[in-house]
């Protein structure tokens, strides 16, 4: 769902498998797009190689992003917050 605005101003979209997007917008700003990436990682219970796989492909469609163009990433990370280092035991030395 985008706003009237919104949907004047895209340019257009492309997935990037079930948890990637990538928008592209138009701005005021002559030459300059806007890219929105936004994604959902795996959560750890996932196996590595499906969170790599993830990863690799996300930094992929960031790189193509121009750097003259204003990139935001943002998304669900699955980061955990909070004290509970339970079974990281080992990662924390």
């Amino acid at each position: 769902m985008l706003s009237k605005q919104a949907q004047n101003a895209l340019i257009g979209w492309e997935s990037h498998g079930p948890r990637i997007i990538k928008a592209s917008f138009k701005t005021k700003r002559e030459g300059i797009t806007m890219k929105v990436i936004q994604c959902y990682a795996p959560t750890n219970d996932y196996n590595e190689d499906a969170k790599d796989q993830f990863y690799n492909r996300l930094q992929s469609v960031a790189e193509k992003c121009p750097t003259k163009d204003l990139t935001i990433l943002m998304g669900d990370f699955n980061a955990e917050v909070g004290m509970d280092n339970t079974g990281y035991e080992d990662n924390m030395e």
